[in-house]
């Protein structure tokens, strides 16, 4: 029986891949966020250019957890917005899940 109760929340595919956060050193980039948003960041997840995310070798260091597995953000609430555009299944993403061996969604 489907459970059709509103209140209960689906898990995000993304809490079971981590695929696009753990790309590219370079890809977690700064782009349209304004000096605001960037200093909620926590310095010590910003790289040395402060031009991104600091990365340990392709992964972002806000991302803890297994890829393909289950991950978390540990700065979600602030992340970059190149973070926030990336969705399920778009072609960002599924690019990541190949990387990754992971099956793509789009």
């Amino acid at each position: 029986m489907e459970n059709s109760d509103p209140a209960v929340e689906v898990e995000s595919p993304c809490q079971a891949c981590g695929a696009c956060c753990s790309y590219s050193p370079n890809w977690p980039r700064f782009t349209t966020e304004d000096d605001s948003a960037l200093d909620l960041i926590p310095e010590k997840f910003v790289n040395a250019r402060l031009s991104g995310m600091r990365c340990d070798g392709d992964r972002c260091s806000a991302l803890s957890g297994k890829i393909g597995e289950a991950t978390a953000c540990g700065i979600y609430a602030v992340r970059p917005e190149v973070c926030r555009t990336c969705m399920p299944g778009d072609p960002e993403c599924d690019m990541a899940r190949r990387r990754h061996g992971l099956p793509v969604l789009g």
